[in-house]
């Protein structure tokens, strides 16, 4: 099958992500009332961002165990859908803006992390039309080179760098974006 490694990775990123904002709630939800316009909705959005990440978490358990057309798909879509977000939050920007990926502030919206979601549901797009309809990962993985060893671990590893890109390049990004006013501030006076 065809990008399963990015989808693995992708399908590992729901489940972190959404443990990570079903956990801490607040600053997806902080992050998404400023994109609608609507803080006056702060108690119902963070309710919906808790059970939207529990959603997510199950769906990306779902597209492991299951790496069939449907689920692949539906990673796809989540991936689209995260994309318009960042995109949303990147054009707005500000020093501290964040678009809440992982329950945390320190998350600001970058390039990279639209690049990476917009690469990830063209892999999940593609293994939607690739997957066989029946099956699991562990019918997938045994027809992998060693059952599959060198492609998890791999896996694993790009699962890691995407979130060392997608949380600490975004703090780094804030904290210049924090910098920048400053230092032309500074160098205008």
């Amino acid at each position: 099958m065809e990008l399963i490694g990015p989808y693995l990775v992708a399908a590992d990123l729901l489940v972190v992500a959404g443990a990570a904002k079903a956990a801490r709630p607040d600053d997806t939800a902080r992050a998404l009332s400023e994109l609608a316009g609507r803080a006056r909705l702060w108690r119902v959005t963070r309710t919906a961002v808790r059970t939207g990440a529990l959603v997510e978490m199950l769906l990306g358990i779902a597209a492991l165990v299951a790496p069939r057309p449907v689920t692949a798909a539906l990673v796809s879509l989540s991936y689209a859908a995260f994309a318009a977000v960042v995109a949303s939050a990147w054009r707005r920007g500000g020093p501290l803006a964040t678009c809440g990926c992982f329950g945390k502030p320190d998350t600001p919206p970058t390039l990279v992390h639209l690049l990476l979601d917009l690469t990830l549901a063209v892999a999940a797009a593609v293994v939607a039309v690739t997957a066989p309809a029946h099956g699991t990962l562990f019918t997938l993985l045994a027809h992998q080179p060693w059952a599959g060893v060198p492609l998890v671990f791999v896996s694993a590893v790009a699962l890691w760098l995407s979130l060392l890109a997608l949380s600490a390049l975004g703090a780094l990004e804030g904290a210049r974006r924090l910098i920048r006013p400053r230092t032309e501030a500074a160098a205008s006076s």
